[in-house]
């Protein structure tokens, strides 16, 4: 009686018993990968309820809508100047340091944290321009500021377009780091919200925070400030308020995208001058500063955060720009 032949591939195994070891690699994969999640997970809610302990306060509170917003003065200048973050900075008064030490013997330096932000209260109102520019300028009214230079960084030249026309009697002047321009391009790209949220839930923000390059390692700061600025950013980055922001970011430069600055308002923009990838960035703020009349670029190479580096020489530019356009009739204070 003939025997049944079984077919066999090149290596002598049997096609099934090869799937079901593969399905068996795949599974053990697949269950290594739940467990590693599990143990980054718990130990992110361990280490969150830990450090939240360990954060030091700085600064003071005022009122918006009913939430605490953190702001953080320094100086007794006759002039004030309320300093506004990069989208995203966990710790905007720590990332700004080093530029209102050198400003504030001259200046009183007003450093906001916006909702989500550093040390102050989230918010679930949308973060449109809109509504972030009204919940500035209610922290500003707290504070019982008439008239002060607003400067800032990154995502404050869209927001500080929008301020800038709201409240054109009460700023002096824009003072731009790196800062965006309403009509750049680019903007309108899809953003992974949910994988950000999930890696930040996950406990992986931290464990990835804890392999890459520290983007604030040229930060001039002590290491008992940079530990707290690690643990701030713990806590809150990408959390709902910052999502939320990020989920506006195309929308708000969409409907921004036609706004100018008044040309009768000085403006300050310090540029990084060697962005690689986009050879556009230094013309598209020359093309800005004409704007105003007094309008005036500085190039610097560094990174997009030139106050980490530069704060000297911005602190030092900054300080003759504001002489040289009061001595061409623009007050410095009213």
């Amino acid at each position: 009686m003939a025997k049944t032949l079984e077919t066999k591939d090149n290596t002598g195994n049997r096609p099934g018993k090869l799937m079901r070891l593969l399905l068996r690699i795949i599974a053990g994969i697949v269950i290594v990968l739940i467990l590693l999640l599990a143990i980054t997970y718990v130990v992110n809610a361990i280490c969150n309820r830990m450090e939240k302990k360990k954060i030091e306060p700085y600064g003071q509170s005022v009122e918006v809508d009913g939430k605490r917003m953190n702001v953080f003065i320094q100086g007794n200048g006759d002039q004030t100047i309320v300093l506004l973050p990069g989208q995203g900075t966990p710790s905007p008064v720590l990332d700004f340091k080093p530029l209102i030490d050198e400003l504030s013997p001259d200046y009183r330096v007003v450093a906001i944290e916006p909702f989500g932000y550093g040390l102050s209260d989230g918010t679930d109102k949308e973060r449109t321009t809109e509504n972030i520019v009204s919940e500035i300028h209610q922290a500003v009214q707290q504070l019982k500021l008439d008239h002060y230079i607003l400067m800032g960084h990154s995502i404050t030249g869209l927001y500080g377009a929008t301020y800038v026309n709201n409240y054109r009697d009460e700023v002096q002047a824009f003072i731009g780091i790196d800062s965006s321009v309403p009509n750049q391009p680019g903007m309108d790209a899809k953003l992974p919200l949910r994988t950000f949220d999930f890696i930040k839930r996950s406990g992986l923000m931290r464990l990835v925070k804890k392999l890459e390059v520290d983007r604030n390692e040229d930060l001039p700061l002590d290491e008992h400030s940079r530990e707290q600025m690690n643990l701030i950013s713990n806590q809150v980055s990408s959390n709902p308020t910052m999502l939320n922001e990020l989920k506006h970011l195309g929308s708000n430069f969409k409907n921004g995208e036609t706004l100018t600055y008044p040309h009768d308002l000085p403006m300050l923009l310090f540029v990084q001058s060697n962005n690689e990838n986009n050879s556009w960035w230094l013309p598209l703020h020359e093309e800005q500063a004409k704007q105003s009349q007094y309008g005036k670029v500085v190039p610097m190479e560094g990174t997009h955060y030139l106050h980490h580096t530069k704060y000297k020489e911005i602190a030092q530019e900054f300080k003759a720009y504001m002489k040289e356009v009061s001595h061409d009739g623009t007050p410095s204070s009213k």
